[in-house]
């Protein structure tokens, strides 16, 4: 085994692998990087792992000051513990950068938040437009464009997660609180509409059976709504139970 393509978290733990694989160490092979790390959007998505090629040096080394031919697009060979002081190097910068970062007073939490969006869908292969509408402390971030089931999700999952984030990022960087709402094609009313339509359904369905109904596992912002619209019912109340992801709305005669 001459040659090795590994992969790993970090540069580090990537060259540690494949000398691991090949039994040897540091000072005998030559690593050539193929592709950097990616910690990805807060961390969470769109993470890529480093790749390196690693190379079994023949028993007498050569100096790393003789010249090489190598081709002027092909990456620089070196050996395992340059490369992974470079990594630490590069990380101690990042960690630098980003206290710069937060130090900064003229950040705009809006475009911040806007631009994590942006930088999501792009991640997903989706081009989309965001239109902001502000109203005091409320943002709405209204999403455009093809293919939007991918960012909305089933029954919007995948956009609260998204709102949930984008809240993060921009209270980051606000003063004081802002709250985001994240819409895509108009989403939040239909869900709205549909929820506020099933929820008069069984309450009806309640009156007559005189049993209790239990929904199926919901989000606090969908749970939120079948009480806002059976808060003033007559016949019928509303409350939840169980434990998050699988919290339920329960509907039954007052």
């Amino acid at each position: 085994m001459n040659t090795l393509v590994v992969s790993g978290k970090t540069i580090e733990d990537a060259i540690k692998n494949g000398l691991e694989r090949m039994n040897v160490t540091e000072d005998r092979v030559s690593v050539r990087v193929l592709e950097k790390p990616s910690r990805g959007l807060f961390g969470l998505i769109g993470v890529r792992p480093a790749k390196v090629e690693m190379t079994l040096l023949p028993d007498k080394d050569v100096p790393l000051s003789e010249p090489t031919t190598q081709s002027s697009s092909s990456k620089p060979v070196q050996t395992a513990s340059a490369v992974a002081g470079m990594q630490a190097a590069a990380v101690s910068k990042d960690r630098d950068q980003e206290m710069d970062a937060d130090s900064t007073d003229d950040i705009d939490p809006i475009e911040e938040a806007k631009q994590f969006i942006m930088d999501v869908a792009r991640s997903m292969g989706l081009d989309v437009e965001i239109g902001v509408h502000k109203r005091k402390d409320t943002v709405t971030l209204d999403i455009s464009g093809s293919d939007l089931g991918l960012i909305i999700g089933r029954r919007g999952q995948t956009l609260d997660s998204l709102q949930y984030l984008a809240n993060l990022v921009a209270n980051r960087y606000s003063k004081h609180h802002l709250r985001i709402i994240l819409d895509a094609e108009q989403f939040r009313e239909r869900r709205k509409k549909t929820l506020e339509s099933l929820s008069e359904r069984l309450a009806n369905k309640v009156i007559r059976s005189r049993q209790e109904v239990v929904l199926e596992p919901m989000t606090a912002q969908d749970r939120k709504i079948i009480h806002a619209k059976l808060q003033d019912h007559p016949k019928v109340k509303t409350c939840s139970k169980g434990e998050e992801p699988n919290r339920r709305v329960v509907i039954m005669i007052k």
